[in-house]
């Protein structure tokens, strides 16, 4: 799960969590790629202002990651494509990935593997995967460096195992379901919105922004390693929709409503999956 997690909050590129491993990336790729529709505050009327993310709320509903490390091989079948390389801890291409062209696996013992991604011979990502003593729950400890020029993002997220791997498989091998993000950087998880006539204007503290017409049609997405776009409508006063793609395709739709009480209701979709992240961001 190196890719959702990192991309959980990423209504209109919110969020640069871990990034689940459905993708395939210790990199951001949903903050690069989300559909959002934003419903205004009963209220003040607007969605403008800084915004932060409630880790403590995500709700994930997916198919289980699913891994197998044995012969000196990584394939991670639940990745968008899979993914099949040598775990020798050197970088090996990989095809068909916005978020990055390299990745290396290396295994540290019996129940730790490191894992690393390069885009463009940029490293973009790090994450240590570590299999509790009773091989029940996988915490992975992630750093995202996607965004050039901008301070790295850190955090780590649990999952919990649902199947185990094959004999005389690494610990790692099996299906794993996420149970909870355990720890995020503020900026990762914080979010400037401002509305004009004709304009939302989205901005984060990770280095991501745009300036992007209310007509839908694509604006690119400063800051993004892949080169995404962003696609927003007005679809009545303070509602609006976002499309946002990478790689030429649409990575994950995102709608999000501001409550009775204040709160920013986010509910995620990967159309790749049809896997779903559900959270609650705070006015800050």
């Amino acid at each position: 799960m190196i890719k959702s997690v990192m991309a959980v909050l990423s209504g209109v590129s919110m969020l640069t969590l871990a990034a689940c491993q459905q993708s395939g990336s210790t990199t951001n790729e949903t903050t690069n790629a989300t559909t959002t529709t934003t419903r205004a505050s009963s209220t003040d009327g607007t969605i403008d202002g800084t915004w932060k993310g409630d880790v403590s709320s995500v709700k994930f509903e997916q198919k289980p990651d699913e891994y197998l490390l044995q012969n000196g091989r990584f394939d991670c079948k639940s990745c968008i494509p899979p993914v099949s390389i040598a775990a020798d801890g050197a970088y090996q291409p990989v095809t068909n990935h916005a978020y990055y062209d390299e990745e290396s696996i290396k295994v540290v013992d019996d129940k730790t593997v490191q894992q690393s991604t390069k885009l463009k011979g940029r490293e973009t990502g790090h994450a240590t995967m570590a299999v509790s003593p009773d091989g029940k729950t996988l915490t992975i400890n992630w750093t995202d460096t996607s965004v050039a020029n901008a301070k790295a993002n850190t955090g780590s997220f649990v999952e919990n195992r649902v199947a185990s791997g094959p004999a005389r498989s690494h610990a790692l091998s099996g299906s794993w379901t996420p149970a909870k993000i355990a720890a995020v950087n503020q900026e990762a998880i914080t979010l400037n919105l401002k509305t004009d006539a004709d304009m939302l204007h989205m901005s984060s503290p990770t280095g991501v922004s745009y300036d992007a017409k209310l007509d839908g049609s694509p604006t690119p997405i400063k800051g993004d390693p892949a080169g995404a776009t962003a696609s927003v409508k007005k679809l009545s006063d303070n509602s609006y929709q976002e499309t946002d793609s990478a790689g030429g395709k649409v990575v994950n739709v995102t709608t999000f409503t501001l409550s009775s009480d204040g709160k920013l209701i986010l509910v995620s979709v990967d159309p790749r999956n049809g896997s779903k992240t559900t959270w609650t961001a705070n006015r800050s």
